[in-house]
């Protein structure tokens, strides 16, 4: 792969980094407002921007491989890689399965206690996840197999 071609990757990858936690404060700062139904259409194009947003992340850090970096160097790791990937599918299906019974409610007020609740807990999961993630490359790309005195 070409140095440039890893480049724009990356450059990719921030973006979509970006945007997700611009979202994510969006969605943070919706959740304070009224429950009425211009917080639900504004709540909605915010979910719907996740929405795609997440899976075109997930598509980059996967294409050559998710963890890659971790695996080369710690291939019994791979159940954690796995459940990651596992993690990050169950995330987007939780996001989709909320914006859509958002979505079916004739009145967002009727919802929003459940739903703030429900958006809350996910991004929290969400977070964690991203942690995991991280935590396991930063230990992968750190860790010194060997070295005695």
């Amino acid at each position: 792969m070409s140095l440039s071609h890893l480049n724009l990757r990356s450059d990719l990858l921030e973006e979509y980094s970006t945007l997700e936690y611009i979202l994510l404060g969006d969605l943070r700062d919706l959740l304070q407002e009224p429950a009425d139904e211009e917080t639900c259409r504004w709540l909605l194009a915010v979910l719907d921007a996740l929405l795609e947003t997440l899976p075109r992340e997930f598509d980059l850090k996967q294409q050559d491989g998710y963890l890659l970096e971790v695996l080369e160097n710690y291939p019994n790791w791979s159940g954690a890689v796995e459940r990651l990937q596992i993690e990050h599918t169950e995330l987007f299906l939780k996001l989709k399965e909320l914006r859509g019974r958002i979505s079916q409610r004739i009145s967002f007020a009727e919802i929003a206690d459940e739903a703030r609740r429900e958006l809350k807990d996910w991004m929290l999961t969400l977070i964690a996840y991203h942690r995991h993630e991280n935590r396991l490359l930063q230990t992968a790309l750190n860790l010194e197999v060997g070295v005695g005195d």
